[in-house]
């Protein structure tokens, strides 16, 4: 029998490997694998939803330059936006630690002000988990839990050929941070009694050591009486996600560049790394932003949110992914984001 090596298949290539053959018992699971999150019947009109991370040391994370605190609060927002993905409300948390013995009881206590900081500000009850030890580093599980109306439920198939594609905020600043922080690493390393001067760099870094979930979009939106066709938070970057949701609605997407909005900032870091800054926004990851559709009718309550850009709409054809290029060339999205195995 051959053996395949996980890098060959990659992440998402891997999960359709380990969950082909899962099959549900309970007629309450209305989605498991294949979502932002699962979503379970709650009664005749409600549902709840399930997530899961797992942040490694080593590979989600580097200490050298991230903060406990930071860290502690990333590791709950970073839940929090699975569930804002689907239109939910977030409620529960439960954290799992392993932990090796370079960790003091002081540093544990650090991570679990900033998780509680994030719990804080987001609503959020924290209500168990496990703790065990590591022979190396240290890993930090957090289950998420939330719930809404069952008609209100977002998930990433429901786009349909007309709809407009929409992201909040701007993209690509997480990974500009993430560039400047690794650079600055490299410069100490080299020099310890060098001082890195990151003063203006600091959106960049904010959004890559403590990003915010956008439940004010979820928000938003209910506000303006406006249920997403298709939802999905971008983790992996704009491409992979645009992908994601063309692929479980079997349709099509076309997106400009243009009309991709990317930090002034942001835009700035590219160019010092001779990178092209749409680079940054289709294939960076960890903005944390919410990637959507709605139907053509609701442009007009969208059109003129300062938050929200159109960026797109959907097509028929399954086949077509394609961004237009600022000088009007079609460009076949990839989806070159994040991933942990390769």
């Amino acid at each position: 029998m051959s053996k395949t090596p996980v890098t060959e298949i990659g992440e998402f290539g891997l999960i359709d490997r380990l969950t082909q053959k899962i099959k549900h018992y309970h007629e309450e699971t209305l989605k498991g694998v294949g979502d932002d999150t699962a979503v379970i019947a709650s009664g005749e009109d409600k549902v709840r939803l399930l997530t899961k991370d797992l942040l490694m040391e080593g590979v989600h994370f580097d200490l050298m330059y991230t903060p406990l605190k930071h860290l502690g609060y990333k590791a709950i927002t970073v839940n929090l936006s699975d569930i804002y993905a689907m239109n939910g409300r977030a409620t529960h948390v439960i954290i799992g630690l392993a932990v090796s013995s370079k960790y003091t009881i002081e540093a544990l206590e650090e991570i679990y002000e900033g998780m509680l900081l994030a719990c804080e500000k987001y609503k959020v009850d924290m209500v168990g988990g496990d703790t065990t030890s590591s022979k190396s580093g240290l890993c930090i599980s957090v289950t998420a839990m939330g719930d809404l109306q069952k008609e209100k439920v977002t998930y990433r198939s429901g786009a349909q050929s007309g709809d407009l594609i929409c992201v909040s905020g701007d993209l690509g600043a997480a990974y500009a941070g993430l560039l400047i922080l690794e650079r600055e690493k490299e410069v100490f390393k080299a020099n310890p009694d060098m001082q890195p001067d990151i003063t203006s760099y600091n959106y960049v870094l904010e959004r890559q050591l403590k990003p915010e979930p956008r439940r004010d979009i979820v928000e938003l939106l209910e506000s303006l009486q406006i249920t997403p066709t298709a939802m999905i938070d971008i983790s992996d970057g704009l491409a992979s996600e645009v992908m994601h949701i063309a692929k479980s609605s079997a349709k099509g997407a076309v997106i400009y560049e243009e009309k991709i909005p990317v930090d002034m900032q942001t835009a700035a870091v590219a160019h010092e790394f001779k990178i092209d800054p749409t680079t940054f926004a289709l294939n960076g990851g960890e903005d944390y932003e919410l990637l959507f559709t709605i139907r053509q009718s609701d442009y007009e309550k969208m059109k003129d949110v300062d938050s929200v850009r159109i960026i797109g709409h959907i097509t028929e054809n399954p086949a077509q992914t394609d961004m237009v290029s600022t000088s009007g060339n079609i460009v076949a999205l990839r989806a070159q984001g994040w991933d942990s195995f390769k």
